[in-house]
């Protein structure tokens, strides 16, 4: 089955906001171990995780709904350079399929960066002076847990400009290859 480059436009952001999902509910399995209270005080009741939901399954449920917007609006800026850019709808698949895969890796590593950040300020207190937790949440679990979150965006934002490399070299290949055909 062949898709075109616009059915395969929309297969890619379906899959981007998939995989940032899963990403989200896997992450928040380790920031729940390193920071639970940062859940049970403040991210259960903001995003209205009913009381009762067993603590794993509503950290799995806070990273969905935190998340899978975020691999979609990741996405969208390369996909849609893919879209126009890249020649083929093979090519195009490939390479935003690697695109996505990119953006998961780095996200990965920034949140083990961000833990390890985390227990530095945790143990130093180097950055009590800025970072204060809200009201009621541990400290501890909160720097923890808060910045693995906050490098994990960080990590998508930055993967919003690396997710164009898969499409330039999908591009360059695809037109290489005419070009040769051609000649």
């Amino acid at each position: 089955m062949r898709l075109g480059k616009f059915p395969t436009f929309f297969l890619l952001m379906a899959l981007a906001a998939l995989a940032a999902a899963v990403f989200g509910a896997l992450h928040n399995q380790l920031s729940y171990s390193v920071g639970p209270d940062y859940f049970l005080s403040l991210k259960f009741p903001q995003f209205g995780i009913a009381e009762g939901t067993a603590p794993r399954v509503g950290a799995a449920q806070v990273g969905v709904l935190a998340s899978w917007w975020m691999g979609a609006a990741v996405a969208l800026p390369a996909m849609l350079y893919g879209l126009f850019a890249v020649p083929t709808a093979r090519s195009y698949l490939a390479a935003g399929i690697g695109a996505i895969g990119l953006v998961v890796v780095l996200a990965t590593f920034a949140a083990l960066a961000g833990l390890v950040g985390g227990l530095v300020a945790d143990a130093t207190g180097v950055l009590d002076d800025v970072v204060q937790p809200p009201a009621g949440v541990d400290r501890s679990d909160f720097l923890r847990a808060g910045f693995m979150h906050d490098a994990s965006y960080a990590a998508g934002a930055l993967g919003a400009l690396l997710a164009f490399w898969p499409m330039r070299r999908a591009k360059a290949i695809d037109s290489a290859q005419a070009a040769q055909r051609a000649g």
